[in-house]
């Protein structure tokens, strides 16, 4: 028995069987969103949209597994994964027969399967969200696209999603309440004003999904009950009636026990994922809204601690069979099939009291006792976190399963005040997906992860007087080229120039995806359950949310850095080696006698990263601060349509993007030989943090975290043994006490796992179903990963307490 103690026997069974569940593509949603296109083609696309929904929970396969208390599946079968063609099907096609034959994150799909895409695929020609969206772009900025310098490819390819809606208010009110107030706003509009026809469609819309959500719980009520009058034990038999008995009240209805507010929320979060082809669906603060039902029934004797702890792990177990398929390429941005469903424990109350519950306590067991890649846990600390807790988060890291992760309010909450966000409001955040963050129930979507710039080759490209060097287009002016120039300072004007252009681009790029979002597939449901689409009559797209700022997110930032560092020392301080050598050395890859004696130079007489040297890490600051200072002039879709907000900030959130960014890049100035990979998220490049954690938080620390609100993602790793001692355990307490009390750093992960582990893992994979990873801000099973991807993870610093 682990700490936590293990699964109930019916759980531990669900858990086996999803684990052996073959990934599958499944076609169901495909023919029920093109049957309802093909009716409704007459229709406003809001109304479409929601037509398509009703269709799709109409007639889409429903099942009660064994073992389950909590009902509700997205495709024919568990760990499934959908098509959504309206999205974009040319990948699908294209790849339909290349799913088997990935380096990772496979998927298995019948012949049948591949006829029928095949067929439907003709209808939407020049129909999907891809079509527009690249047909929306401007010529040079398609040039960036191409050449894949920003990456936009998620965008455009999927729903945004990035975001958790209002379930505290869900499970208080139910969708009664929501159905209410639209159908009270659609009868008080004046058809005569135009601009409120589009606020009628709108509005019908959200009646016909409200209806449609109710209409799929019932179903699953009366599978139930039919269940129960074939079932012969007499304990599941009453099991199933419950179950019955709570969906014919909830969602629609408010939730008045642990039970109902966990399905009534489940039924939500699996809409809005058979809805939208997005991630990072979210469920928020949960420990802070089911705490009050789980302390009722506790009180009256309905439930147990043990009962509640088997729900929520049997809520777990359903997170983890949803599944999604991405185009190979937008795969390996999002190694794993991360879903990044992230749940949030612990922080502050909107009164500034410390917000740890009971329920709190729970959360952390039951995922512990579950241990899967989702949810995504997060633990909000802040200064007045107790002792205990922080034991309690720590032994959860030792499972050595990546989780939790540590968000911090003493940098997140005066970076929302600074940007307009209300202070209750702020306080009351959550982790959206990775690392980045949000209001839930009020934010738009995309508080980051728009489109991904390549920090490492846009200074080769500043220094190439700004050409690409693998293809060679000119994309912009520069100011010259590196061979020819005398002085750091050229540089940073170089870098200056090329940032700020890029920058310009990636907003276009991102204007052009939102622009076709908001044309072709408005999210109804996420809408409606987010504060405040209903009272404006506007959906997300067209500034529903109260607040709405997103970012992008930038890639390499230990690369850049370093890169940075090495030609100013060693080129333009030591002289050891002139801009035509460094530049020359690069092209050929550091190759031969003389490739190799410049190659160490840069790696061992330049300053890096990730070990408390000013020298590089207000180098980076100031390299960073560049595009910052160009990010702030800019503002998205929804600026001046209702949102407070509606501009951008940073974000580092770079998922396994390092990776195939890697790959696309010739050698850096750093040392980095082409096609390696790039540093992940702001974490220093491997083995050039040889200072150990503390200077690796006091490096990190030194870049703007406050504008960096899209997420300042750290990962770091320690081998098992260095936990094993409870000394050790409070170190690494005191540690991140240090770093988010004194340091201001804003997140930090672990991956507890030793290299041989891994090693051994690569070579006999039967040996470790169950070994799950640290990727980026989400953590994935190691075997699914591609090669690439595992071997990037195993060459991470191992650190020493």
């Amino acid at each position: 028995m682990n700490y936590f103690g293990n699964l109930t026997d019916r759980m531990n069974n669900f858990r086996e069987e999803l684990l052996n569940a073959k990934p599958m593509v499944c076609v169901e949603r495909a023919k029920y969103t093109t049957e309802s296109y093909r009716e409704h083609a007459d229709k406003p696309m809001v109304l479409r949209r929601a037509l398509c929904l009703e269709n799709i929970l109409k007639n889409m396969s429903i099942f009660i597994e064994d073992e389950t208390l909590i009902v509700g599946n997205q495709a024919s079968s568990n760990r499934s994964a959908p098509i959504f063609p309206e999205y974009a099907m040319d990948w699908v096609i294209d790849e339909l027969d290349e799913f088997e034959k990935r380096d990772g994150d496979i998927f298995y799909i019948t012949e049948e399967s591949k006829e029928y895409l095949r067929k439907i695929a003709p209808f939407w020609e020049h129909k999907t969200l891809k079509d527009r969206g690249l047909a929306g772009m401007p010529t040079q900025s398609k040039i960036f696209y191409d050449l894949g310098i920003i990456r936009a490819e998620g965008n455009i390819t999927s729903g945004d999603a990035h975001i958790a809606v209002n379930y505290e208010t869900v499970l208080k009110f139910g969708l009664i309440n929501y159905k209410e107030r639209t159908e009270k706003k659609l009868k008080e509009l004046d058809l005569t004003d135009y601009r409120n026809l589009n606020k009628s469609y709108f509005y019908r819309a959200i009646l016909i999904v409200l209806d449609a959500v109710v209409a799929f719980a019932k179903r699953y009520a009366d599978l139930a009950l039919e269940l129960s009058e074939k079932e012969s034990n007499a304990s599941r038999r009453a099991e199933l009636l419950e179950i019955s008995r709570i969906l014919n009240k909830v969602p629609y209805y408010p939730a008045e026990t642990f039970q109902e507010a966990v399905q009534s929320m489940w039924i939500i979060h699996l809409v809005l994922q058979i809805e939208s082809n997005g991630h990072s669906l979210s469920y928020g603060r949960m420990d802070q809204y089911l705490n009050s039902f789980y302390e009722k029934d506790l009180e009256i004797g309905k439930i147990t601690e043990e009962g509640v702890t088997e729900i929520l792990t049997n809520l777990w177990l359903k997170t983890f069979t949803i599944n999604k398929i991405r185009s190979w390429s937008h795969t390996r941005f999002s190694a794993g099939s991360p879903l990044y469903q992230n749940v949030t424990v612990g922080g502050q109350t909107v009164d500034k009291k410390d917000a740890v519950n009971p329920l709190t306590y729970l959360i952390l067991k039951s995922v512990a006792q579950t241990k899967l890649p989702q949810p995504n846990l997060t633990v909000r600390y802040h200064k007045g976190l107790s002792d205990d807790f922080m034991k309690e988060c720590i032994e959860v890291v030792r499972l050595g399963f990546g989780m939790p992760a540590f968000n911090s309010d003493e940098v997140i909450i005066p970076s929302f005040i600074e940007k307009g966000v209300d202070e209750k409001d702020a306080y009351n955040y959550s982790a959206i997906g990775c690392v980045e963050v949000a209001v839930p129930g009020k934010w738009g979507y995309r508080c980051t992860g728009m489109s991904f710039l390549n920090f490492p080759k846009s200074l080769l490209i500043a220094l190439n007087n700004g050409v690409d060097i693998q293809s060679g287009t000119k994309l912009c002016e520069g100011i010259g080229h590196f061979k020819d120039m005398t002085t750091f300072d050229e540089v940073m004007k170089a870098w200056d120039k090329i940032i700020r252009e890029f920058t310009r681009q990636s907003v276009i790029m991102d204007s052009c995806a939102d622009l076709a979002i908001e044309e072709l597939t408005a999210d109804v449901l996420c809408s409606a359950l987010t504060d405040d689409c209903i009272e404006r009559g506007l959906n997300l797209k067209e500034g529903g949310a109260v607040y709405d700022f997103i970012s992008d997110v930038q890639g390499g930032i230990a690369n850049l850095g370093d890169s940075l560092a090495a030609i100013k020392k060693c080129v333009f301080e030591d002289e050891s080696i002139t801009p035509a050598q460094l530049w020359d050395t690069l092209i050929n890859n550091f190759e031969g006698e003389e490739g190799k004696k410049i190659q160490d130079i840069l790696i061992n007489d330049a300053p890096k990263y990730g070990n408390d040297d000013d020298y590089i890490d207000l180098l980076l600051k100031d390299a960073y601060d560049i595009y910052i200072d160009e990010m702030k002039k800019y503002k998205n879709t929804r600026y001046g349509r209702g949102p407070i907000g509606g501009c951008y900030y940073a974000g580092t959130s770079s998922i396994s993007a390092n990776v195939p960014q890697g790959a696309g890049t010739i050698a850096t100035p750093d040392g980095r030989k082409a096609g390696e990979p790039l540093a992940e998220g702001c974490s220093p490049s491997h083995a050039m943090d040889k200072n150990g954690p503390t200077a690796v938080f006091k490096s990190v620390s030194k870049l703007p975290t406050h504008d960096i609100t899209g997420g300042v993602l750290l990962n770091q790793k320690v081998t098992p043994q260095m936990l094993s001692k409870e000394s050790d355990r409070e170190k690494l307490i005191s540690l991140i006490r240090t770093f988010f009390n004194r340091l201001e750093g804003f997140h930090v992960q672990y991956n507890v796992v030793s290299r041989d582990t891994l090693l051994d893992a690569q070579k006999h994979p039967e040996d470790y179903r169950d070994l799950i990873v640290r990727v980026a801000g989400y953590s994935a099973f190691f075997n699914v990963l591609s090669k690439q991807t595992q071997d990037d993870i195993i060459e991470r610093t191992e650190q020493v307490l």
